[in-house]
């Protein structure tokens, strides 16, 4: 963050603190990846394949526990790298917008969520490997996430690392700006608790949540396509418009069923958020209290 002159002349930051916003950022994530991979893997079938939720709990029953976490590694990182830059980025762009141009809270908050968002995007292969690795019809030729990295640049180049990129721009910077534009104001309407204590942590897990359950509901079909885009492996790069559409027809053209899997990941998103948003106030109040 940037300081003014007297603070910074004065009383210059320890630089865990200036980066703090990317360390409890990163915490919350690597937490909550790890209580909800078997809920998101879960929900990816039902993404790509249109099940039903009995049909993709029955599929990963019979691959195994062993099979559960399979393709854990790429979104530990990724996530937990994701949601540093998603924290640290924004609050540092903020602070630069508020600071040189006259611009209202709304729009500088705007300009911030879309700088973080786009930073964000530069994680895409992750986004892709963790694709990979999650369709069984792929269990045969990836072993791991070193030999999908090794693979996919051997045998199709850098740009095959990008598929889908598109999708994540058009979700990483609008959610970015709704995540940041309501936790606050969704906290001051719940009931007032002191920090440090249970009901604030509940506070900061329901709002959280809340905010979980309206980006999870406005960007699922975009994670669907998203997810439709980074299954293939080779060919023409379609453009998102045209595998929207090929989904919607493949899907019988209802809408409703570009849904498939939304229940899932409905409980998925309020439980991440929550843990989330809950995990990163704490770190912040426990660590960076003053």
């Amino acid at each position: 963050m940037t300081l003014g002159k007297n603070n910074s002349t004065k009383f210059p930051k320890h630089p865990q603190e200036k980066y703090k916003h990317f360390i409890c950022g990163g915490g919350s994530s690597f937490i909550n990846i790890v209580i909800t991979f078997p809920m998101n893997k879960m929900m990816f079938r039902q993404q790509l394949y249109g099940f039903r939720a009995h049909k993709a709990f029955k599929q990963l029953w019979r691959e195994g526990f062993l099979n559960l976490y399979r393709g854990l590694v790429p979104p530990l990182f990724q996530k937990s790298t994701s949601y540093a830059l998603m924290f640290g980025l924004y609050h540092q762009a903020l602070d630069l917008i508020t600071q040189n141009y006259g611009l209202g809270v709304l729009q500088s908050k705007l300009l911030a969520s879309l700088c973080a968002g786009t930073c964000e995007a530069t994680l895409a292969p992750f986004e892709r490997i963790q694709t990979l690795l999650l369709d069984p019809k792929h269990h045969k030729t990836f072993r791991n996430t070193h030999h999908t990295f090794f693979i996919l640049y051997s045998k199709y180049g850098t740009k095959e690392y990008f598929r889908g990129l598109s999708a994540i721009l058009l979700r990483n910077g609008p959610s970015t700006f709704i995540y940041f534009s309501l936790r606050e104001p969704i906290k001051l309407h719940l009931p007032e608790a002191e920090k440090n204590t249970f009901q604030n942590s509940a506070n900061d897990f329901i709002s959280g949540a809340l905010i979980g359950a309206l980006c999870s509901t406005l960007f699922y079909p975009v994670n669907v396509v998203k997810s439709k885009m980074q299954s293939h492996l080779g060919g023409e790069f379609l453009s998102f418009r045209k595998t929207l559409l090929n989904v919607y027809y493949e899907r019988g053209c209802k809408w409703k069923k570009m849904y498939r899997g939304i229940h899932i990941n409905f409980a998925r998103s309020i439980i991440s958020w929550g843990i989330i948003n809950a995990a990163y106030e704490y770190l912040m109040e426990t660590f960076y209290s003053n």
